[in-house]
């Protein structure tokens, strides 16, 4: 063990373990990354590493020295992991949390077993199954890939029989897939919830997130709803990360419905989309609080900086082109915007390059500004 300051290592060499090892580099703390694959956004860092993560001689080096090793993704192989870590070395989140999350149909039945409101679902063995719970629920509903779904792919709304029974195929395992009763809501909305491993906790304001295409296209904070639509939010997504004990930074995503109820829709146990706006945006940013959770040191504070952040992601929009800096001096020139450029070495539409964060007062103005700089830049 390191006997000065500590080493983490991280699962995972994409934007969430660059942007986490930035912020443990920051604190003098030693951040190594392993990744199965050669990766843009890992490349800057020196301790990154790539080779088979599932492989014990390749993760017990990795791990030698580690005081904690945390993960990019739910489905990076901490299992694998928790079997060579060294004595008195910590994995957050833990296996348990992990298992609990990373299949939507545990994580579903799991949160509802704990009192969490969530939409009506049924975990569906055979396409029949799946058929009688969407006449059930009555359509459209949602068909959910179990593991592995993200940025919308996974994912199908089916507004009749014939497009539930198109969609299956595609998206059921040898063990079924989850239907989903289709959420009118009136609003998405997310919470960052930074625990450590005794339960104490810090959460971040309720973002509001507007998704195109099934992905997140911007979001603001705080989200312009009701204080008690807020408070309701957060503490619902308090509930929710206690259930599953995480310990790290949880990003919870909810559904604000018409008649004032708040719905859980999905957990991510690591640092997220929806918060990428607290780099800039709040005193402490969810990366950092996630280096100190998992540390089980202090956390900070989560409050804005500013009276609005509006975050606005910037997606790829040609196929196979490596990218480029069109456009970037452009965004860079916009009034209290700051761009972020993930680094990924190939283009694909739609594919997350970077995103962009404005800051302001006025919450028009601020996306106006958000929006601008994210549009001008073309990877």
């Amino acid at each position: 063990m390191s006997s000065t300051f500590p080493t983490i290592g991280i699962l995972g060499g994409g934007q969430l373990g660059k942007m986490m090892a930035a912020e443990a580099v920051r604190m003098s703390v030693d951040a190594r990354l392993l990744s199965p694959k050669e990766t843009g956004p890992m490349q800057p860092y020196t301790g990154a590493r790539v080779g088979d993560w599932t492989d014990p001689d390749v993760l017990r080096p990795f791990t030698a020295d580690c005081d904690v090793v945390t993960v990019e993704s739910e489905w990076a192989p901490a299992d694998a992991a928790a079997e060579v870590l060294p004595d008195g070395a910590a994995l957050w989140p833990s296996t348990q949390t992990l298992s609990l999350i990373k299949d939507k149909g545990v994580q579903k039945q799991h949160l509802a077993d704990a009192g969490c409101p969530v939409p009506a679902f049924a975990c569906c063995e055979t396409l029949d199954e799946a058929l009688d719970a969407a006449e059930e629920f009555g359509y459209p509903v949602v068909l959910k890939q179990y593991r592995g779904a993200y940025d919308g792919y996974g994912n199908a709304t089916a507004a009749s029989e014939d497009e539930l029974r198109e969609a299956w195929p595609d998206l059921a395992t040898e063990d079924g897939a989850m239907v989903e009763t289709f959420a009118d809501f009136a609003r998405e909305l997310a919470v960052q919830v930074a625990r450590r491993p005794g339960g104490n906790q810090v959460v971040y304001p309720v973002a509001y997130t507007e998704q195109r295409d099934h992905r997140c296209h911007a979001v603001e904070v705080p989200a312009d709803i009701d204080d008690a639509i807020a408070d309701k939010a957060r503490h619902i997504a308090q509930k929710s990360v206690d259930a599953v004990e995480g310990v790290g930074l949880i990003a919870v995503e909810l559904f604000e419905m018409p008649d004032g109820r708040v719905l859980v829709n999905e957990l991510a146990p690591r640092p997220h989309n929806t918060g990428h706006y607290s780099i800039e945006g709040a005193a402490t940013s969810q990366f950092e609080n996630h280096v100190r959770a998992v540390l089980d040191w202090p956390l900070g504070d989560p409050s804005l900086r500013t009276p609005v952040a509006v975050m606005v992601n910037v997606l790829g929009r040609r196929e196979g082109t490596p990218p480029q800096t069109t456009g970037l001096p452009r965004a860079l020139d916009t009034e209290g915007v700051t761009p972020h450029i993930y680094g990924k070495p190939d283009v694909r539409p739609g594919r997350k390059m970077g995103h962009v964060t404005a800051l302001g007062a006025d919450r028009a103005d601020t996306r106006k500004r958000a929006e601008m700089a994210a549009s001008a830049i073309e990877l």
